[in-house]
């Protein structure tokens, strides 16, 4: 992590000149210059100060990730194939460490996915191509071609496909559980 290019970035996006970052400081225009050159490093002290002024604070400011990845490509994805013919796509690499992941679900003719035993969360499905059957705890839901799908996931659940083509079904599901 480069403290300097992060400082610069937390001060242009506050709006604020190299001065005024300074004046609110009680540092020197010089000072901040070096800092965002990484000329010089700042006290623990200093450092907290500066992020205040910016309205964060260090927790916040070393736990960000400028390289975070934002857009993922067909290369990305990770496909795991069942042996009860459907595949998941995981669309998303490493989504578990998210809030939210997202799974591409390809559902072959007569099949089903495993059931998902009950857990603190909830789901949602988007049915791109095909049909599917919902199973939740007791109740059971048609889904088709550009329909959706909203649980929570406090019941036993599943999809399947009686179809005769392949069903291609988005799932997101929060906390990450696939």
């Amino acid at each position: 992590m480069t403290i300097g290019e992060n400082l610069k970035r937390l001060r242009v996006a506050n709006s604020l000149t190299q001065q005024e970052l300074a004046d609110r400081c009680e540092l020197t225009k010089g000072y901040i210059s070096q800092l965002e050159r990484d000329l010089t490093s700042p006290s623990i002290a200093t450092l907290t100060d500066i992020l205040e002024c910016l309205g964060t604070d260090l927790a916040s400011f070393f736990n960000q990730s400028t390289d975070t990845k934002v857009v993922f490509k067909q290369e990305d994805v990770f496909v795991k194939e069942s042996d009860d013919n459907y595949i998941i796509n995981w669309i998303v690499p490493n989504a578990q460490k998210n809030k939210m992941e997202p799974i591409l679900i390809e559902l072959g003719p007569n099949s089903k996915t495993k059931a998902d035993e009950p857990h603190d969360g909830e789901e949602f499905g988007y049915v791109l191509n095909g049909s599917i059957i919902l199973n939740y705890g007791n109740q059971v839901y048609k889904v088709k071609k550009g329909e959706s799908f909203y649980i929570k996931a406090n019941k036993t659940h599943y999809i399947e496909n009686t179809g005769k083509y392949t069903a291609r079904v988005l799932w997101v599901c929060t906390p990450p559980n696939f």
